[in-house]
């Protein structure tokens, strides 16, 4: 294996700020490797199966990592940036060894179904560095970035109490797990803290990637009267917006919305020019992390073994503008500036 740039994730930042929490103990401290000046550093994300084109999670590492490539100069391609995809769980192993014969000197596992696999993997190739997207991997040579998506999430139940006409609101996760749990926890308490009377659907698809199993899920929320629904689904939750997108293209008299996840997916949710079923979206710095990891690398910098817990007050997450009332970008304002001073505790688990 080549000579490798020691890494860097001193001072990550997402958007404005970001708090550096250590995770292990001193095992991660620095311990600058000899640099090579030959070839430019080079990076590359292992999706899991929701794949870059998932219009979420993984589509916004591998947007960050591209405008990284290309305001470095760098071409798609082993000599660059460059994603592995994912198919299965059972590609996971492969395709970061294939990262690591490849000589990449940045790999970014996206998505917290990737740690074991990377936790493997990196003990047993110790002169390579990491960072997994999602999940804490406690190793000197993987960097951990997670995200407080309770706290964007409370703001999206927010924003459906505020919507919804018939008091009955809905969430479709993929696959439970601590992150998707996060999800719901937050978005079911955001919903209760308006109005404790509205009933919450929660139903889970048990994939990322079934698009058809998220749309039946969807298509039997809204004939129960659901009006407004969030997914965190990642390729599963394109079936919401096209159930969500079906109904108002049959009857534009129904008023029905989907509540985003990750990215803004306003674009998702276009039925016409004068019509959008995208209520509002959740935001992750997603992108910006693996952006700003990859920065650092060039810096020939590494802090393994260190987490960022990015949220609110990091503005690490957040919510897109949406179409939603004034009063519901009021409350959410509110309840904002409430969860950075602490005087709002949002739920990361859901209710027992």
């Amino acid at each position: 294996m080549k000579t490798r740039k020691e890494l860097a994730l001193l001072a990550l930042t997402v958007g404005a700020s970001a708090t550096l929490v250590a995770c292990g103990s001193e095992s991660g401290t620095d311990t600058p490797a000899p640099t090579t000046d030959d070839k430019p550093v080079t990076a590359v994300i292992v999706t899991d199966v929701g794949g870059v084109d998932d219009k979420s999670f993984n589509q916004g590492a591998w947007e960050g990592l591209t405008e990284w490539g290309k305001e470095n100069g760098l071409e798609k391609g082993a000599e660059g940036y460059n994603y592995l995809q994912s198919n299965s769980d059972s590609d996971f192993i492969p395709n970061l060894n294939l990262a690591i014969n490849s000589n990449y000197d940045m790999i970014f596992g996206v998505g917290y179904k990737l740690k074991d696999a990377i936790e493997e993997v990196a003990k047993n190739n110790p002169d390579a560095h990491f960072a997994i997207i999602d999940d804490s991997v406690e190793l000197p040579n993987v960097a951990s970035v997670t995200f407080k998506d309770h706290e964007a999430s409370f703001l999206a139940g927010v924003a459906a109490a505020e919507t919804t006409k018939t008091n009955k609101v809905g969430f479709i996760g993929g696959q439970h797990g601590v992150v998707i749990d996060r999800f719901e926890a937050g978005f079911v308490a955001g919903v209760k803290a308006v109005n404790p009377d509205i009933q919450v659907d929660v139903q889970y698809a048990d994939s990322f990637s079934d698009a058809a199993k998220g749309k039946a899920l969807a298509d039997a929320m809204y004939a129960n009267d659901v009006d407004v629904i969030f997914q965190a689904a990642g390729n599963a939750g394109t079936g919401v917006f096209t159930a969500a997108k079906e109904i108002v293209q049959a009857d534009p008299a129904k008023n029905v919305w989907v509540v985003g996840v990750d990215r803004d997916q306003t674009e998702e949710g276009k039925v016409s020019d004068d019509r959008n079923v995208t209520l509002i979206s959740t935001l992750k710095g997603v992108g910006t992390a693996v952006k700003n990891l990859s920065n650092d690398a060039v810096k020939g910098e590494f802090n393994g073994g260190k987490q960022l817990y990015l949220g609110l007050k990091e503005d690490g997450v957040g919510v897109s503008e949406g179409q939603i009332s004034d009063e519901a970008k009021a409350k959410i304002k509110e309840f904002k500036e409430k969860i950075i001073a602490g005087e709002e505790v949002v739920p990361d688990k859901p209710a027992e």
